[in-house]
């Protein structure tokens, strides 16, 4: 069974945009930087040709990793909820810490640590899913256990 993958709207439409242009425009130039490569002789030593077909295997590999996405996708929107799940935005402390951190739990796809997106399915993510407010979320680590109290759910 394929596993869903949750996008929000403004992710599934930019991952669209990516496949079109992959399947597009990239496959054209590298069609074309191929044949180029191939102009210039023996392709058993020829490095251009070698670095064009990787590019190429790359470009398709992302192109089928783009498909199973997108067919597998689930949209989220952000929103309130009594329990944890992916869209929640979620406020945490963790345990003999003060400072509370912000939160929000998204698909894989999506996940950017940089602005407080965590995926569902990593250890804190799936720790937090359905849980409530004053909840112990807890999950092991290389460390040990590490707890973080639901402060909120926005």
């Amino acid at each position: 069974m394929t596993e869903k993958q949750y996008l929000s709207k403004e992710k599934y439409k930019e991952l669209g945009e990516e496949l079109n242009f992959l399947k597009t425009k990239k496959r054209k130039d590298l069609a074309d930087t191929l044949e180029h490569a191939k102009s210039l002789g023996d392709l058993s030593e020829n490095a251009e040709y070698q670095e064009a077909r990787e590019e190429q295997a790359n470009t398709e590999k992302r192109i089928l990793d783009l498909e199973e996405i997108l067919k597998n996708a689930v949209m989220v929107e952000k929103h309130h909820s009594s329990a944890v799940e992916v869209g929640s935005v979620v406020i945490v402390k963790k345990e003999g810490e003060k400072e509370e951190k912000k939160f929000q739990i998204v698909g894989s796809e999506e996940t950017d640590t940089t602005f407080g997106k965590i995926s569902n399915n990593s250890p804190l993510g799936a720790s937090l899913m359905n849980k409530k407010k004053g909840d112990i979320a807890s999950f092991k680590t290389p460390r040990g256990e590490v707890k973080y109290k639901i402060i909120n759910i926005e």
